[in-house]
């Protein structure tokens, strides 16, 4: 049997990483672009290859003090700054402090042409001056279809490519080079991908009207890399790829319970409301009261002194405002107070990837603790569901990192498939609170249930959702042979009740009133038999004191004679002048 091979102790030496200080794309490089080697970035017009390649130069001169040379063969200088100013970029200032250095090289086919050779020692010596003049780390080639336009061989095109990306790895700098895409392969001439040691493709595509930018690594030699198709935005901060991969579920969790604002929705959680950090699903068809809700969470959390941040994608806040009034909630002082800020936008005004984000800077800057979304399934309408759910899922993620508690409001079509429509965005829930409409006796009332609730015990009935204009309140639905019943039939169920009760307690002050009576006239006997034996016992006493009377009289009568008799006399002493032995017979 072959034994194993015993792992080496020496330690693991990666790739060295030069960082781009762009968003996501060091997450999914696992460090950056390869250090010294060449990076081809490949794409359709309009897919932002120059500014990614500018940000990489201007974010290695600001961020990490390596300084760069952008060599364009389209654009001017004067071009590039202004372009690269739309995304903050001081190019100017960065030239002026020789941070740096930006030359546009004019070539022209006719001058190829006519020279006939193709040399590129000219472009080497420019290119090596502009290098040693700041001591650059970084280069950018934009882009390489100028550069090689004029040149049909294939043999001398391959040759001469191999020949500057050598060059630049001669000199030790990290080279970022601009291609556009071709037909039936990554670039017009299908060479540079093979001679790149790292490819990244960008894309911008339309679907239904709405564009949206995919990035892609197609090629990375020496490292792992994510290799699935990542959105990214172009914004104001520059270009931001927003990766599902990169993250971990390793949010920190919190103990602590938070009230939604509806004391019996509390209590069918358990009576203390949800986990803070959590995110909350409510569901439910159209008009069953899920911005209510909403808004109830925000007014609770907003008393207890929190921000909250309210996305809403089919109201603007002047209209919550007021249609909350119609309920008697007032969100106004908390607007004014600084505590609840509303953002709001049509799902259409632009695609997933920008929604999310402006809403990730709507959240950095406001700094929130409670976050609602109303509804998610009009943004998520505006892309597939693949990346409908992947936007879900980096929100949670996102605001599960910082503890921050979210309420999505998803709306439905109602009907037995309810949940399985939604089973695909409710696994990325901690709480799943259902709405629903209940039509019967000739009306359409509301009722509520909590579908789940991980980490706590929560009810599992059925509960009537009612709102007026003294507030929205849950109650106890009526649940009997008939089935469960609502509104006007649960009130009148509850009539029945009420009457058959106050039947009942009736009959029972009926009988109490007859068993008081006979208790009544029984006490009445008993009080007559009383009185009569104590009128016995009396006369009783009275014989028994005659009685005695009578025989201590005649007792001291019969004494009294006895001794006038002498009858009970006992013969004493004789008399002087008698003798003692008795009388005289």
């Amino acid at each position: 049997m072959k034994k194993p091979r015993p792992r080496s102790s020496a330690p693991k030496t990666g790739l060295p990483k030069c960082p781009t200080g762009i968003q996501g794309l060091d997450e999914i490089t696992s460090g950056g672009l390869p250090r010294g080697r060449p990076t081809l970035v490949c794409g359709g017009a309009g897919c932002g290859k120059t500014l990614l390649a500018a940000e990489f130069l201007v974010r290695g001169a600001v961020e990490f003090g390596e300084p760069g040379v952008l060599m364009a063969f389209e654009e001017t200088e004067a071009e590039l700054k202004a372009n690269v100013a739309s995304l903050g970029f001081d190019l100017d200032g960065l030239v002026r402090r020789k941070k740096i250095v930006v030359d546009y090289v004019h070539i022209e086919r006719s001058e190829v042409q006519e020279s006939g050779a193709y040399d590129l020692e000219g472009l080497f010596v420019r290119l090596g001056h502009a290098i040693d003049s700041v001591g650059a780390k970084r280069v950018v080639l934009d882009t390489l279809e100028v550069l090689f336009s004029s040149l049909p061989n294939e043999a001398v095109l391959r040759a001469e490519l191999q020949r500057l990306f050598r060059w630049l790895k001669d000199k030790g700098v990290t080279a970022v080079i601009t291609a556009e895409r071709g037909r039936e392969s990554l670039t017009r001439h299908g060479l540079e991908e093979y001679v790149s040691d790292c490819v990244i493709v960008l894309d911008h595509r339309v679907n239904d009207q709405i564009a949206t930018r995919h990035l892609r690594v197609v090629k990375y030699r020496g490292t792992l890399h994510g290799t699935n198709e990542f959105p990214f935005l172009i914004g104001e901060d520059g270009i931001s790829v927003l990766p599902i991969t990169s993250l971990s579920l390793n949010h920190t969790v919190s103990s602590e319970r938070i009230a939604t604002g509806i004391p019996r929705l509390d209590a069918m959680l358990g009576g203390r409301g949800f986990f803070r950090g959590s995110s909350i699903l409510l569901t439910g068809t159209p008009g069953t009261g899920k911005t209510i809700i909403s808004a109830n969470f925000a007014q609770a959390a907003a008393r207890r002194g929190e921000r909250v941040l309210f996305f809403s994608f089919e109201e603007s806040p002047a209209q919550i405002i007021r249609n909350m009034h119609s309920i008697g909630l007032r969100l106004e002082p908390h607007v004014k107070r600084g505590l609840l800020r509303f953002h709001s936008a049509r799902p259409s005004l632009y695609g997933l990837e920008m929604h999310l984000a402006t809403m990730f800077k709507e959240i950095a800057a406001f700094q929130p603790h409670v976050v609602i979304i109303d509804p998610i399934t009009s943004l998520m309408g505006s892309g597939t569901d693949s990346e409908g759910k992947g936007m879900v899922t980096r929100l949670i993620d996102y605001l599960k990192a910082g503890q921050v508690t979210s309420l999505f409001t998803s709306l439905t079509q109602g009907g037995h498939a309810l949940q399985q429509s939604e089973a695909a965005m409710s696994s990325l829930m901690d709480s799943w609170i259902l709405l629903q409409d209940f039509e019967g006796n000739g009306e359409r009332n509301r009722v509520l249930y909590v579908l789940k609730a991980r980490g706590m015990a929560h009810s599992n009935q059925i509960r009537e959702f009612l709102i007026s204009d003294r507030g929205v309140d849950v109650v106890d639905a009526y649940i009997g042979a008939s089935g469960v019943l609502t509104g006007s039939a649960r009130a009148a169920q509850n009539a029945l009740e009420k009457a058959a009760v106050l039947a009942s307690q009736q009959e029972a002050a009926r009988l109490k009133r007859e068993v008081e009576r006979k208790r009544a006239a029984i006490d009445r006997q008993i009080s007559g038999l009383r009185s009569d034996y104590e009128s016995e016992s009396a006369e009783l006493r009275r014989i028994a004191e005659q009685v005695g009377t009578s025989t201590l009289m005649l007792t001291s009568e019969r004494a009294a004679s006895g001794i006038l008799r002498q009858a009970d006399a006992k013969v004493g002493a004789s008399a002087p002048g008698r003798p003692k032995h008795g009388r005289k017979l």
